[in-house]
């Protein structure tokens, strides 16, 4: 998945494990066993595998009202928030702690935000000065100073802007210009003609109209804000490309010197408005989708100053409501949760604002997280099984009947040097110029967006940092990154729920952080998207014509697989848009499979609870993906989301791979079953 604006990662939302010490520890049929605790045998195997492994607890676990989802994975943030909690708690006590110290960063953010009273009083007055400069704009110059000042905020209007890796020379930073966030979720939102999109858009007029309502705008007035709003994203979104047209690295890398830009866009001096965003003599950028900035053309000369207003306002409201007053967030989550994902209820105040300190400040948090939460060893048990991993992979790419030998070694080389990241950095980032105290929320997060837009444009100019990490030891997720061709997979990863004090048997560790993470993640390096960079991080062809063709060829199947899966009513999975995830599932569960048979276990003929080495291993890659989500966020993953849904990272794999039908005797005419010639076989 592609973080924007522009860092080339691709993240999967990923899982967890602990330290292995063999089979004993879970042999014992005195200890509730998770693995086929949660084994639903009204269901067959062959109907729907998912389902089979995983709806035992389902039944038992009901979706909070709170939550868009319910199982694995909540019940594993549950445990780091009571972990990060404590880490906010302890630190907030401490009011006399050492200005600038990272625990009186943590602590105050903590406290500003849980001051529910103080937050209430100041209302959004720490934006009163940015409405000023906004009601301030008379032509487009001033337009254009305006839209860079809130860039310096982190509020991305207008269009794309960023500071990243250059994806054809993975040494050096590039500025990168590109289509606009909006505020819908993605463009097909705004264009969409089945009822359920139409029903959203309407729901968000509704909101954008409450919104200003609620910001001092007399409702008449507000009414023709919230439809002007709309024109205006409405217009972006129609020169903005399809997810499906995102993935193409090649389509999406247009590097044009200023000057020309210029010419396509005579209503903005680039220099000029580089200059206001923070760099200077930039004589070339990257432009993402330049079709988008001939409708940005279009917009300007045809758009009023007056409605650019609206819009600039409507874009710093929407940046930070969930920091504002009681009524601004509620509306807020109203639209963004109840309406896109199902969510009947907030959550408690504290773990919005464990949630919000964490995403702020994880960097700090994570130096406490990894000193007192993370088991020693970590580092060295992850990295043992990646490496097991990597030697699978080299095994399988030897072998490929599809691959020419030539590029098969380019292949081993890209592998060989891939970075495996793994528990914390070696490097923590400086956050010292960071300012935050106890006396307003709203202004503590504006200055952490602040301090966010210049941590990233600081790198312009300067030699890249390879040790620098993209995500905190406690978050429970992993990436692979194109760009420095590197796997990251966070501490917390080592968490497995119903082992607690107790070590999982390897067909657990390796269908969980063998398959499900670090096989996961490799097979990125090799996907639709990462096959196109080489060894370094570069965009480069390093495939033979003959090759490429084949490797398209068999990607194609995948895509044709997954657009065949229903999901709600006759919504589809997105199979173009969704084939990176699951060719990195498909070759993920393939290589944790093999790793895991290399293991005493997976050589053994015991049965633990009845089920063999085998099964044990494909139930424990269900288990990894044991997650249930409300309709309306189904519906948002389809449409905003490169990963399938659970359900089909599960049943899609599995039903491609030939040792999952001799383990669980899955047979013609079971839902289960694909023809042998059209199980998809690509790493």
């Amino acid at each position: 998945m592609k973080k924007h604006l522009f860092l080339s990662i691709s993240f999967a939302f990923l899982l967890y494990a602990c330290k292995n010490q063999g089979e004993q520890a879970v042999s014992e049929t005195s200890v509730i066993d998770p693995i086929t605790s949660h084994i639903d045998s009204t269901i067959s195997a062959g109907e729907n595998f998912f389902m089979f492994a995983n709806n035992g607890w389902f039944k038992k676990h009901p979706i909070p009202a709170s939550e868009r989802s319910n199982g694995i994975f909540q019940t594993i943030q549950d445990t780091i928030n009571e972990s990060v909690k404590k880490i906010c708690e302890s630190s907030a006590a401490d009011a006399q702690a050492n200005k600038g110290s990272n625990k009186q960063k943590i602590g105050d953010l903590y406290f500003s935000g849980m001051d529910t009273s103080s937050i209430e009083k100041a209302n959004y007055s720490a934006l009163n000065g940015e409405f000023s400069k906004i009601e301030a704009i008379k032509n487009v110059p001033d337009l254009l100073n305006v839209v860079s000042h809130l860039y310096k905020m982190n509020v991305q209007t207008m269009f794309g802007f960023g500071v990243s890796r250059d994806d054809k020379n993975s040494s050096k930073y590039i500025v990168y210009l590109g289509q606009a966030k909006l505020g819908l979720p993605e463009r097909d939102y705004y264009f969409n003609t089945d009822s359920r999109t139409i029903n959203i858009r309407n729901e968000y007029i509704k909101h954008l109209q409450k919104i200003f309502e609620l910001t001092g705008t007399e409702k008449q007035l507000a009414e023709k804000n919230a439809a002007t709003t709309m024109a205006i994203e409405s217009a972006l979104a129609k020169a903005s490309r399809k997810m499906e047209d995102l993935r193409d690295p090649y389509k999406n890398y247009n590097k044009m010197a200023i000057a020309s830009l210029n010419k396509s866009t005579p209503s903005i001096n680039w220099a000029e408005t580089l200059s206001l965003l923070g760099l200077k003599n930039i004589d070339s950028v990257v432009v993402g989708q330049p079709e988008f900035f001939t409708q940005l053309e279009t917009s300007i000369k045809k758009i009023s100053i007056s409605d650019w207003k609206t819009y600039l306002k409507w874009t710093l409201i929407n940046n930070y409501a969930s920091a504002m007053n009681k009524s601004i967030e509620e509306q807020n989550f109203y639209f963004y949760s109840t309406v896109l994902d199902g969510i009947k209820e907030q959550k408690p105040r504290w773990k919005r604002i464990v949630g919000i300190t964490d995403g702020s400040l994880g960097e700090l948090i994570g130096q406490i997280y990894v000193e007192e939460y993370l088991p020693k060893g970590t580092k060295e048990k992850l990295l043992e099984i990646g490496n097991n991993i990597r030697d699978i992979y080299a095994g399988h790419i030897k072998k490929l009947d599809w691959m020419t030998e030539v590029t098969k070694q380019k292949a081993l080389s890209k592998l060989n040097k891939i970075v495996m990241k793994v528990g914390y950095p070696d490097k923590w980032k400086d956050m010292s110029g960071l300012q935050i105290d106890r006396k307003g929320y709203l202004q503590n997060m504006i200055n952490i967006d602040k301090w966010e837009y210049e941590f990233r444009l600081n790198k312009y100019g300067k030699p890249v940092d390879f040790t620098e990490w993209e995500m905190y030891p406690q978050t429970y997720n992993a990436y692979y990154n194109p760009a420095s061709n590197e796997i990251v997979v966070p501490a917390c990863n080592i968490i497995v729920p119903g082992f607690e004090g107790r070590m999982p048997d390897d067909a657990v560790l390796y269908g969980i952080i063998g398959g499900s993470t670090f096989g996961h993640e490799i097979t990125h390096g090799f996907d639709d998207q990462g096959s196109l960079f080489d060894e370094n991080g570069n965009l480069s062809d390093w495939w033979s014509k003959e090759d490429r063709e084949k490797f398209v060829a068999k990607t194609k199947l995948i895509v044709e697989q997954f657009d065949n899966y229903t999901v709600l009513d006759s919504m589809h999975v997105r199979g173009e848009n969704t084939q990176g995830e699951n060719i990195a599932d498909l070759g993920g569960v393939i290589m944790g499979y093999e790793a895991f048979k290399k293991t005493q276990q997976g050589q053994s003929t015991e049965l633990i609870n009845g089920y063999t080495a085998d099964q044990r291993y494909f139930l424990s890659y269900a288990y990894a993906w044991m997650v249930n989500r409300t309709d309306a966020s189904l519906a948002k993953q389809i449409m905003s989301d490169v990963h399938s849904p659970a359900e089909f990272r599960i049943n899609g794999p599995l039903s491609d791979i030939d040792e999952f039908y001799k383990a669980f005797n899955i047979k013609k005419g079971d839902k289960m079953y694909r023809e042998e010639n059209k199980r998809v076989k690509i790493w």
